[in-house]
């Protein structure tokens, strides 16, 4: 497909959406070799899928590795559904997957051997549905645990990849997560390798930058990012400019009022301080205070290994909690957690382990 010249002479803007649609259409019929990279995945979730869905799947990494049994699926440009039949498998009979896709002859595809690979997995758990991942107005607000993406977000238009991370960000429930695999480059695509059809529809040209693909999830909303995979070769090189798989967990849930309830946290080390997302600082082996929810959120993956837990010795009562101080002193007086009162003086044998040395 050729760029269209304006009145002007001057180059007429990219229609992306048709020239991905159409290069996806044809990769429905036949393989398209130029459309994905080699990803491994288990083998044993493959033996379920027919040939011809794994003969016309198209990605680059492997998200499903990160589903959990029981989780609510949405699988952003599901395609010929490999992904969505992987994740049925360890969803189990009591999740849910969804797959959004935009183009007719990939959901044919998916739809074709819906029933057969149900029967055989022993479950009919998996939707899919035609849309536009970047206008999610199929599925309800904070109804899924987790999106799941291969190689798929960069083909959506430049202007609309800000309104795609709302929307990822509106549909998952607190505490959801969100693992994307996709394209991404070394250094910033210029304007004309953007304008080409058949790199933009190749999963090139409308690949976000590393560092900016990252500050997409922060801009959206999520904490906890993290890069799980970024494969040290490259996938392509044009112009200079590498291209290369990476693998993006991200999670939601840090909106809401923050409760002083005297808890901190103590971060493990190894680096001398840390900074979460919304600019906490944590020093090495010191006890910083925090609200019940930043509590919260440092008690769960993916920063629970990270850090010692400290709760007030008396639990302050809902009744009695009080708007955290964000000014304050970062670091926890343990008095504030033990309470002023707290006088206790224990006999040497009652911290000694049983059958062995005192400590």
């Amino acid at each position: 497909m050729k760029i269209s010249i304006n009145g002007n002479g001057k180059r007429a803007a990219l229609d992306v959406e048709t020239v991905v649609r159409k290069r996806y259409a044809r990769g429905a019929q036949r393989k398209e070799a130029g459309l994905c990279c080699a990803a491994a995945y288990d083998s044993k979730y493959l033996k379920v899928i027919p040939k011809e869905i794994l003969e016309k799947d198209y990605g680059c990494g492997d998200p499903s590795a990160f589903v959990q049994e029981g989780d609510v699926v949405l699988d952003l440009g599901s395609g010929a559904g490999k992904i969505c039949y992987i994740a049925s498998q360890i969803v189990g009979p009591k999740g849910k997957v969804i797959g959004i896709d935009f183009n007719p002859p990939m959901l044919a595809l998916a739809r074709k051997y819906q029933k057969n690979v149900g029967d055989r997995i022993g479950w009919h758990n998996v939707e899919f549905k035609e849309g536009k991942i970047q206008d999610l107005r199929a599925v309800e607000d904070e109804s899924v645990d987790l999106i799941v993406s291969n190689c798929v977000l960069n083909l959506v238009k430049t202007e609309e990849k800000t309104k795609l991370f709302r929307e990822m960000h509106r549909v998952l429930k607190r505490g959801g997560r969100a693992a994307i695999s996709d394209i991404t480059s070394d250094e910033p695509v210029p304007a004309g390798l953007q304008r080409d059809p058949e790199l933009w529809s190749g999963c090139i040209s409308g690949a976000f930058q590393e560092k900016e693909f990252l500050r997409a999830f922060e801009e959206a909303g999520f904490y906890g990012i993290q890069i799980e995979k970024r494969d040290e070769k490259p996938w392509r090189t044009v112009k200079g400019i590498e291209f290369r798989s990476v693998t993006i967990t991200a999670y939601k849930g840090k909106e809401g009022p923050c409760w002083e309830r005297n808890q901190a946290v103590i971060y493990k080390g190894p680096w001398k301080q840390v900074a979460d997302d919304d600019r906490h600082i944590f020093r090495r082996g010191v006890r910083t205070a925090v609200c019940d929810k930043t509590f919260q959120i440092l008690s769960n993956a993916p920063y629970r290994k990270d850090f010692f837990f400290v709760s007030p010795r008396k639990e302050i009562p809902p009744s009695q909690e009080k708007p955290f101080n964000c000014s304050r002193n970062p670091e926890r007086n343990p008095r504030e957690t033990k309470g002023l009162k707290y006088r206790k003086t224990t006999k040497k044998s009652s911290v000694c382990l049983e059958g062995g040395g005192c400590c």
